[in-house]
């Protein structure tokens, strides 16, 4: 039996995950993307904890396609990561092929100063 999307995505999540985690100093920036929305965070994994997070999920968010706001919740992202004293991070796609609004977020954050 083959597997849906959604279980496809996971298991290459995990097979990503082993390899990096984030740490106080570089911690992982993890996208999340939903059919209208897209999130991004920034996870410190030893301590268990989100030190910024950013979304395309709230009134007043720029009007436009999906691909510009996943690029101007990239560029809050890295808004937050300098504010919190973070210049590189460790990009973790989710399981999500790099393309598209994955890599709109991406580039956003990099145009902002953002280092991974």
């Amino acid at each position: 039996m083959p597997l849906t999307k959604d279980q496809r995505r996971i298991k290459i999540k995990k097979r990503i995950r082993k390899k990096f985690s984030g740490t106080p100093t570089k911690p992982r920036l993890s996208v999340f993307r939903s059919n209208k929305e897209i999130y991004a965070q920034l996870i410190d994994d030893e301590n268990n904890v989100t030190l910024a997070a950013a979304t395309s999920y709230i009134k007043g968010f720029v009007k436009g396609t999906k691909t510009e706001k996943a690029k101007e919740v990239g560029a809050q992202i890295a808004k937050k990561a300098k504010e919190a004293g973070i210049e590189t991070v460790v990009f973790d796609r989710n399981g999500y092929i790099y393309h598209g609004r994955v890599q709109a977020l991406a580039e956003g954050a990099r145009e902002n100063g953002l280092k991974f």
